[in-house]
């Protein structure tokens, strides 16, 4: 399967990170990597994208990492879109103390905008 994981630097998204890789190896998936900047995360985007390089690399994993310029929700949607990607994954959906989802601003866009599978790691 043809996946693109989004991240921007959260504590979700580098949980995501870890995750989707280990899917990939297990599933055979093709994983690319495509970096955003995201307003909710202290992490400069440089050092999300040599994370997300030295994950791939650690797995054996081709490394396919992009960093997006732009709004982050549509750069994620017009890439998914525009090359066949059959998933999109991203970190998020945290529980609110009611036992409601929150999604982050990024998440909700994607989710609302996109053709493609969605899928929430958690």
């Amino acid at each position: 399967m043809k996946v693109l994981l989004g991240i921007g630097g959260t504590e979700d998204s580098i949980s995501a990170l870890e995750k989707t890789v280990s899917r990939a190896v297990e599933a055979g998936d093709e994983l690319t990597v495509a970096v955003v900047e995201n307003p909710e995360s202290d992490r400069d985007p440089e050092d999300v994208v040599a994370a997300a390089r030295e994950e791939l690399e650690n797995a054996g994993l081709p490394v396919d990492v992009r960093r997006l310029s732009g709004d982050p929700g549509s750069s994620i949607v017009e890439l998914a879109e525009s090359e066949g990607f059959e998933q999109i994954v991203l970190g998020g959906g945290e529980r609110s103390p009611m036992g409601k989802i929150r999604l982050g601003h990024i998440a909700e866009f994607v989710i609302v905008n996109s053709q493609v599978t969605v899928t929430l790691a958690r």
